[in-house]
């Protein structure tokens, strides 16, 4: 009888890290964990890196095969800002993907170079989230901080290196910097900010271990520790996706993207030219507001998130943290179109409808060749979107993207899909074969189809007015692409 194999795949999120210890045979989640991690809700928005240390600890135990795993790998979230001192001490808590009080310096570097010159050199255009510009924030604001400075991580690099003792990245999440391009790192651009490449880690190769577990690890000492990615680079593994197909993640901010073979060029700036965490690239579109900001809304009406009703005029931009796509950093949330007999219930649909909306005109800009150069691996609208993400198990979720986009949904059953991603990237460290191809014969992207219904264009057009009425309040143009 085979001995069974075991391996650990985790994702370091915002809010939580999960855990899940996974059978590298038959992909059956064996166990699972998770560990809460504070983050602060004052001007910025930062964590301690500590603590995703201590939660990944938590999480891994609570699996109850932490002492059997075979190999590890962390997903991570994306464009965090990790300063470690010479010790390797955080200099300061990490400034995360949401804090936009880096809008600034990313626009003074947009304005430096040009957007076209951004998209051809590091494939996207730099916002707010980028790790780039949060350094020349740390640099303009606490300078003292900065001269501290000896090394600089992204998030899942500093668990990786705690984990290995080995300084490294992968290709996937460094691209989410702009300071990374398909050459390396970008000395240009790190001139421009103020950085020294001797502090960032090494890109590693995909699908190779970067070292092996220390004896401080929650996982065996001496067990082969993947380089790990970014966690939308980490849930395309967990799909096993195939180039071509659209996903839809509706988790604390809304991702569109689709798997490519060539490298996107987008200089609206819309669609970020991502690598994916083999050799191919991600193109995708992120909207800060999705599921956290329409459960605000919610508890704001005293209602459940279920509790929408049908009809109304209202509109609702749901920007409560500003927003990345449309281009409006410094906006806030907008309600329009009450009337006396609006309820509440229709209020709450509104919300999750101007969340779509976004998302749905951000995946258009995924899947246009103006943001991939790879048109024959465009899908066309009888691709079913993948639904996945938190949200994606909600019903007024589910019949809203069904809604605004007139397209067929599939839902694949498998939950957790960065830290299942994870897994696939461990299990090829063992069996040698491409984490994609793990996750397929794991049959992870399989489940429900729901059927395409008609359209609601009356709901797109007055979203659409609305954003084209409004740029007055939020100061700029939105710079959202139509899906009417």
């Amino acid at each position: 009888m085979a001995v069974q194999r075991v391996v650990i795949g985790v994702d370091s999120s915002t809010q939580a890290t999960k855990a899940l210890a996974v059978d590298v045979d038959s992909g059956e989640v064996l166990g699972q964990g998770r560990a809460a991690h504070t983050v602060s809700t004052g001007e910025g928005r930062e964590s301690d890196p500590r603590q995703w240390w201590s939660a990944l600890g938590a999480a891994v135990a609570a699996t109850g095969y932490s002492a059997r795993a075979e190999a590890i790998s962390i997903g991570g979230q994306q464009h965090g800002l990790v300063t470690l001192d010479a010790a390797g001490a955080p200099v300061r808590p990490a400034l995360l993907w949401n804090d936009v009080r880096s809008a600034p310096q990313a626009e003074a570097l947009v304005d430096r170079f040009g957007a076209l010159w951004w998209a051809e050199r590091t494939g996207s255009v730099p916002n707010a989230s980028f790790t780039a510009a949060k350094w020349a924030w740390l640099r303009e604001n606490e300078p003292g901080n900065a001269e501290r400075v000896a090394a600089v991580r992204l998030p899942h690099d500093y668990l990786t290196e705690r984990l290995s003792g080995v300084g490294a990245t992968d290709r996937g999440d460094v691209s989410g910097t702009a300071w990374w391009g398909p050459s390396g790192y970008d000395g240009e651009v790190l001139a421009a900010i103020g950085l020294d490449a001797a502090t960032l880690p090494t890109v590693a190769p995909p699908n190779r271990e970067v070292g092996l577990s220390r004896s401080d690890s929650p996982v065996p000492q001496g067990i082969p520790v993947a380089v790990g990615t970014g966690d939308n680079m980490a849930a395309a593994l967990g799909l096993g996706l195939e180039p071509g197909t659209p996903v839809l993640s509706l988790g604390t901010s809304g991702t569109v993207y689709a798997r490519t073979l060539t490298r996107p060029n987008d200089p609206t700036g819309v669609v970020a030219g991502f690598a994916d965490a083999g050799g191919d690239w991600l193109p995708l579109a992120c909207t800060l507001n999705c599921t956290q900001a329409i459960d605000r809304v919610a508890t704001l009406l005293s209602l459940d998130r279920e509790q929408v009703e049908p009809g109304g005029s209202a509109v609702v931009l749901p920007y409560l943290d500003g927003e990345r796509t449309p281009r409006l950093p410094a906006a806030s949330g907008l309600i329009h179109g009450l009337r006396h007999d609006t309820t509440p219930g229709q209020i709450l649909q509104a919300a999750y409808d101007g969340a779509v909306y976004s998302l749905l005109a951000a995946l258009e800009s995924v899947l246009t060749p103006g943001a991939s150069s790879d048109p024959e691996t465009q899908p066309d609208q009888d691709v079913p979107l993948l639904l996945i993400g938190g949200g994606a198990r909600g019903a007024a979720w589910q019949h809203t993207v069904l809604r605004l986009s007139g397209r067929a949904v599939r839902i694949p059953p498998a939950g957790e899909l960065v830290a299942l991603g994870a897994a696939a990237q461990a299990a090829g460290l063992l069996t040698g074969e491409d984490p994609y191809a793990v996750a397929r014969r794991w049959g992870t992207a399989e489940g429900p189809l729901l059927e395409p219904i008609p359209r609601d264009a009356d709901a797109a057009e007055r979203i659409a007015a609305t954003l084209r009425s409004a740029d007055s309040l939020f100061g700029v143009p939105a710079t959202l692409s139509s899906i009417e």
